[in-house]
Parts: structure tokens; C-alpha cells; sequence
């Protein structure tokens, strides 16, 4: 989870993660920031996120992006 916080942290660090849960709903992360976040986890956690996993309860938290990767991992 910490190395999923850099990297969210790295594009906004004027935004508290570990209690944000609205990403994408309050328009924090725009469509750019989410290409970047697919990049990077991707590279970070050697999983592959489809257009299926893109969709907003996916990415409004570092929580809910983190079940994401977990679930992914899980599938390899």
C-alpha cells in the first residue's frame, strides 16, 4: 500500500489519500491521471489493468484501488 501512496502522491500531494474516497467522483484524478496510474501500478506491481477495471469504484480510493491490484495479483 505504501509504494501504491507514493505513487498517488507523486501526481497530487496536496491531497490526503489515506482518507480521500471520492478520486474520480470529485474530480481530483482527470482521465490523464488515470493513464499514469495504470502505467505506474502496472510497472509497480507487474499486473495488467484492462478497460473492464477501469471504472470509477476502482480508482476513488487508494483503498479501493488497492483491493484492485490485490485482486489482480490474485489472478496471476
Amino acid at each position: 500500500m505504501e509504494e501504491l501512496l507514493q505513487i498517488l502522491t507523486d501526481l497530487h500531494d496536496d491531497v490526503d489519500f489515506e482518507t480521500e474516497e471520492h478520486l474520480i467522483d470529485n474530480g481530483i484524478l482527470d482521465s490523464m491521471d488515470i493513464i499514469t496510474l495504470i502505467t505506474e501500478i502496472s510497472d509497480a506491481y507487474d499486473v495488467t489493468i484492462t478497460a473492464k477495471d477501469i471504472v470509477p469504484a476502482n480508482f476513488n480510493s487508494a483503498k479501493a484501488l488497492y483491493a484492485l491490484i490485490e485482486r489482480l495479483e490474485n489472478e496471476d
